[in-house]
């Protein structure tokens, strides 16, 4: 009962420090992406703005104007890609992460192994010690009940030899 106890503390415990592993270099890295996704929406919101500036003579868009859209959407578009990189950095970290659950819990599942391969070795030694204790005590017993009757056949001949002196001295008065 205790072994199982004990096998169910460790799981437990395993459990949870798998659940506490978001490592503060993970938090970063969302915080990070987080700010650029904040920033490339606000550029393009900028974008937005640049397209329905007409600064041109009868409402229409000058060059300038154009050039101003495309260098925003150009700042959008280097946005994505920093973002791109991020997240591929933050990929790496939860991949690593992954990894790293998978060897803890190998590494448990290897220690499990050797502890119940322990305990199933120990249960072998303790039939033993049983076994070769029941043939002691069964070894004494045999002594005991062996003694016993040597005993009472030592009682025999001592009363019947007493008994042959008295029968051979009786008839020697005669």
């Amino acid at each position: 009962m205790k072994k199982y106890f004990y096998l169910f503390s460790i799981l437990l415990f395993s459990y949870q420090a798998f659940s506490q592993q978001d490592t503060s270099a993970y938090t970063a890295q969302r915080a990070k992406i987080n700010t650029l996704l904040a920033e490339r929406s606000a550029k393009f919101g900028q974008y937005d703005e640049s397209l329905n500036q007409r600064t041109g003579i009868f409402g229409w868009q000058t060059k300038r104007d154009i050039k101003n859209s495309n260098e925003i959407l150009r700042q959008v578009v280097l946005t994505d890609n920093n973002i791109f990189k991020e997240l591929k950095v933050l990929m790496d970290y939860k991949d690593l992460q992954n990894q790293q659950k998978v060897a803890v819990a190998d590494h448990s599942q290897e220690r499990i192994e050797k502890y119940m391969q322990t305990i199933k070795r120990l249960q072998d030694q303790n039939e033993q010690l049983k076994a070769e204790s029941d043939k002691r005590n069964e070894g004494n017993l045999s002594t005991y009940i062996i003694v016993f009757l040597l005993l009472i056949m030592a009682g025999g001949f001592y009363f019947f030899s007493k008994k042959l002196k008295k029968y051979e001295a009786a008839r020697a008065k005669i």
